[in-house]
């Protein structure tokens, strides 16, 4: 009987320990890839380590709990996914080099002549900044930062969108800026974005922005997304639109290799600043 007992403690404990240590390397295997990726997917994770997708879910709470990861609809990030409203005035010192480098990028997808729409934000100024008088382009804006800019040009008409002013990002937003849109088309949209997330798609802070990008969109033969690295895997509270109807996107090296990899696989051209 005591050797029934301890032969059984022994075999309990033995099962004890491999339960444990494929946790420990479930969880080690998640941050590591947390830490290439800059995230991870729920099926993906359980379909490599030939688990439960319930199992990774599991994990997933617990890594949350350890304040090691965020977790999303079917998915995890190392940060938190999701953005907040920041005054334009802040945005612009937040990787002022890297959207420095975007924009200088950006410039050269210009044609003379080309009629575009530039929305709002801190990297698409930068870029409004780098554009000169001699492309004698047509230019319609939300933004009254840049058609206060571009203004100083002889040879670049500006059409300042209608509305209600924003005053966070110093732009205008609502149905009479979008109106606008019935009536006119443009060879190029050049939009920044608060997120950009694979499987949710574009977005920004503000729900009313959102829509008047939407429309922006719709009046473009081609949108050229501004954005660096840092707004790959996040979320804002509007959504803007999928990542199919993306043309380009314009973004700096901190971009992970995995995330370049599936932007690319989706048919859109990557250009790295």
């Amino acid at each position: 009987m005591c050797i029934i007992q301890i032969n059984f403690t022994f075999v309990w404990n033995k099962y004890y320990n491999i339960i444990m240590l494929s946790i420990a390397e479930r969880h080690k295997h998640i941050l590591d890839k947390l830490n290439a990726q800059g995230f991870v997917k729920v099926l993906d994770i359980a379909r490599e380590l030939d688990v439960t997708p319930v199992t990774i879910r599991k994990d997933l709470k617990l890594l949350e709990e350890k304040k090691l990861l965020f977790r999303t609809h079917g998915s995890a990030s190392p940060v938190n996914p999701h953005t907040a409203d920041i005054n334009i005035h802040i945005k612009e010192r937040i990787n002022s080099d890297a959207k420095r480098r975007i924009a200088h990028t950006a410039i050269r997808l210009l044609d003379p002549n080309d009629s575009i729409i530039v929305a709002s934000g801190s990297t698409v100024y930068a870029f409004a900044e780098e554009i000169t008088d001699d492309l004698n382009l047509t230019v319609v804006t939300a933004s009254l930062n840049v058609s206060t800019l571009l203004n100083r040009f002889e040879h670049i008409h500006v059409i300042q969108l209608g509305g209600t002013l924003r005053k966070s990002s110093f732009s205008v937003i609502g149905d009479l800026a979008a109106q606008a849109f019935d009536n006119l088309t443009c060879s190029k949209l050049f939009m920044g974005v608060d997120g950009i997330d694979l499987d949710f798609g574009l977005t920004t802070s503000n729900i009313d922005e959102a829509r008047l990008n939407q429309r922006m969109i719709a009046a473009s033969l081609r949108t050229i997304v501004l954005a660096d690295s840092s707004k790959f895997g996040k979320r804002g509270f509007g959504k803007i639109c999928t990542l199919d109807q993306v043309d380009v996107i314009i973004t700096d090296s901190g971009i992970s290799p995995s995330v370049a990899k599936s932007i690319e696989e989706a048919g859109i051209e990557l250009i790295i600043a």
